[in-house]
């Protein structure tokens, strides 16, 4: 089978959610014998010759991403009428550069990584009528969205961005829906947002594909330990990423402190690239580092004490905890964060949605070495059985079977 896929970047370094699946899914098509080409957005911070990228694909196109402006930005959110997310990666240059590759070869499948890519699925359509267009959907975004905005409203000082995310959530519902209802097939990536996409289907029927990891890159500890404090809390994830924000500034402001009254060492660390303007005040406090980026996540998942999840908005199957666990660390988190996953996984994790009983679930955890342990190695098999893209590959052939590709 030849297969297109388009990502909105590079999906190498697998680094955080989009990449880790949009790889595993590239890798584990050509491992199962399917000749895969890339077309994705790059901005040039490192070499595609560093990565495995052109070993792995027939043809690796990439496009410079376009600089959406505040102004233009802010232009688009008046006037335009179109959610911000469909028009970040539209440009005639990508547009020109894709026709030149579809027109010099043809697809069995070409499969959309998000709706930032999903804008050019009728250009796709009109090139190549025959191909099966697939969109995996990553988020339903417009569910997203509407939790983000009830989240925000709760913060006087976030109104301003309430407001952005309840216009947004509006208009990606009406882009969202075209998409789905013009592709061939869609996958979602847990039971909860193909529930909430399954309205835009005439025939109703959205799959199903968890995302995924290569769990044996997480098993093994480094070679040179992490020195981390005595009781490291962890947490990772791009924190210029709202979700990854709140859950930050929630747990910091509100949970922390509470942690101290019984554990005074407790230091949280927030590992991950580009932090946003509003975690800065952060850095002046003893208790908490920003590491910004890192070129592998697993020595802190292999030091922490414990992984926190603190999150009050988002959707999908978070990568995040999914990493944390294969690295076999006992993980606390919220309802919301460990939404999408399968029974199995949840019960290895300490859910806590209030302030106090997040707390408390810290405190009983990082007083207990012995149940960290054991729920780590519980954690671990969990995830090795459900979530390595071993099990999942075959899950993704039997839904390309099921659109009449394969």
């Amino acid at each position: 089978m030849r297969v297109l896929l388009l990502t909105p970047a590079l999906p190498y370094p697998p680094h955080q959610g989009g990449a880790l699946r949009n790889y595993g899914i590239l890798r584990g098509l050509r491992d199962a014998g399917h000749q895969v080409s890339l077309f994705s957005f790059h901005d040039g911070g490192h070499s595609l010759d560093t990565t495995p990228l052109p070993s792995l694909c027939d043809h690796v196109i990439t496009v410079t991403p376009p600089q959406r402006t505040p102004a233009k930005r802010l232009r688009d959110l008046i006037f335009s009428g179109h959610p911000d997310l469909a028009r970040r990666l539209e440009t005639q240059a990508s547009r020109d550069q894709l026709a030149g590759l579809l027109s010099a070869n043809r697809y069995d499948l070409i499969q959309f990584e998000g709706l930032e890519m999903a804008i050019y699925l009728p250009f796709v359509r009109q090139q190549q009528p025959n191909a099966k267009l697939v969109y995996d959907a990553h988020n339903a975004e417009y569910a997203l969205q509407r939790v983000i905005a009830r989240v925000e409203t709760q913060n006087r000082s976030r109104l301003a961005s309430a407001l952005y995310s309840q216009i947004q959530a509006r208009r990606i519902a009406s882009f969202e829906k075209k998409i789905v209802a013009q592709a061939d097939g869609v996958i979602a990536v847990s039971d909860e947002d193909a529930a909430a996409l399954r309205p835009f289907r005439p025939d109703g029927k959205i799959h199903v594909l968890p995302n995924g990891i290569f769990v044996d890159e997480y098993v093994h500890p480094p070679q040179k330990r992490l020195a981390l404090s005595d009781h490291a809390l962890v947490f990772t994830g791009k924190m210029d990423y709202r979700p990854n924000v709140d859950a930050m500034l929630w747990f910091s402001e509100n949970i922390l402190p509470l942690i101290h009254e019984s554990i005074a060492d407790a230091r949280l660390y927030i590992v991950g690239q580009k932090p946003h303007a509003s975690l800065e005040p952060l850095r002046a406090r003893e208790d908490i580092e920003l590491t910004g980026w890192v070129a592998e996540i697993q020595p802190f998942l292999h030091a922490a004490s414990l992984y926190v999840a603190p999150l009050r908005m988002g959707s999908g199957t978070r990568l995040k905890i999914l990493e944390a666990m294969a690295a076999g660390c006992t993980v606390v988190a919220t309802s919301i964060a460990i939404a999408g996953l399968r029974d199995e996984a949840r019960q290895q994790i300490t859910v806590a949605d209030s302030e106090r009983a997040f707390a408390d679930a810290v405190i009983r955890l990082c007083s207990d070495p012995a149940q960290r342990a054991r729920r780590g190695i519980e954690a671990r098999a969990a995830v090795s059985q459900y979530y390595d893209w071993s099990a999942l590959m075959p899950c993704l052939l039997d839904i390309y079977k099921d659109f009449g590709v394969g």
